[in-house]
């Protein structure tokens, strides 16, 4: 009897899940997790928080992290491909032209370090110059500069070659917190705690001052922290045109760009502030976050592009 006792008293597998992962909703009627997906466990990619990310091939990317390392990791079978070690402090951003060999990274220590995905020596190149945190870190699309960005209020364009600075230009109060180069254009947009959106021409490092615009375009509401990554999805596979966004509050959001909709949302429970976000097609996204490493998760096209969780590392 007692023993029967003890196997009536021991806990579900089901309801295991429920206590640890809050964020599941659960079917009113039956009780039961809508959520049966396995998630498989790689080996870390990093061991402290994951800061960036980006898309380095179809089945490679590249990280950045606390643990001041520069990772390439196959999310695909599982595993780390190489580690970067050159940057005295926390790594703070990654980026790559897709399907190139050439890795750049930018750190707490003030500098952006270029990394050979072929080579374990050493960095090829760095960038020094900043007085203070590297927080804003784009390449150009011919992979030929360097565009970094830093809480000194300062951008400044580099030759990858020599390292040499070619332009460089401070404002007051713009604390650089991310860079985009757009594709094919000598064109620079970055963003700021000043809550400012400037684009800048490359070629003279000139401004143009978005603070003036007049029509506000899209706004997506629903994130209830820090919004941290946002990214635009292929259109390959979805006839809507699609925006993936996640947030300190563990959640990845998926959006209807033309109709600020949310169409779909997945909480990593227990993932902490979600930093980064990187994809290499429509289905597959990659999500940084700062206590469970990255996760791979799968977007489902035919099913009201629902999310799900398919890895970890």
């Amino acid at each position: 009897m007692k023993q029967k006792q003890k196997m009536l008293e021991k806990p579900s597998r089901s309801n295991s899940i429920m206590r640890n992962n809050p964020c599941i909703q659960i079917d009113g009627d039956t009780g039961h997790s809508s959520i049966t997906q396995v998630v498989q466990q790689y080996s870390p990619a990093h061991n402290d928080a994951v800061t960036s990310l980006a898309s380095l091939t179809s089945e490679h990317c590249v990280s950045g992290g606390k643990d001041k390392t520069v990772v390439i990791y196959n999310w695909k079978t599982g595993g780390v491909q190489q580690k970067f070690i050159g940057h005295e402090r926390d790594v703070t951003k990654v980026t790559c032209l897709f399907q190139s060999n050439r890795i750049f990274s930018a750190s707490r220590d003030k500098t952006a370090l270029m990394w050979d995905m072929y080579n374990k020596v050493g960095p090829l190149q760095e960038f020094t110059g900043h007085e203070l945190v590297v927080t804003g870190l784009a390449v150009s699309p011919d992979g030929l500069q360097l565009c970094t960005g830093s809480r000194d209020n300062s951008m400044c364009i580099w030759d990858v070659e020599t390292g040499n600075c070619l332009q460089s230009c401070s404002i007051s109060r713009n604390l650089v917190t991310h860079i985009c180069w757009v594709p094919a254009e000598s064109l620079v947009i970055q963003t700021s705690e000043d809550k400012m959106i400037r684009i800048w021409d490359s070629r003279e490092l000139q401004l143009w001052d978005l603070r003036q615009a007049k029509r506000k375009v899209c706004e997506y509401k629903g994130h209830l922290q820090t919004t941290a990554a946002c990214i635009f999805l292929s259109s390959a596979t979805s006839t809507l045109p699609l925006v993936a966004t996640s947030a300190h509050d563990c959640t990845v959001k998926i959006w209807n760009r033309d109709t600020a909709v949310c169409v779909s949302s997945l909480c990593l429970d227990g993932a902490g502030p979600l930093t980064s976000l990187a994809s290499s097609d429509a289905v597959n996204l990659l999500c940084g976050s700062f206590n469970t490493g990255i996760h791979h998760l799968q977007v489902n096209h035919s099913n009201s592009c629902s999310l799900s969780e398919v890895a970890r590392f």
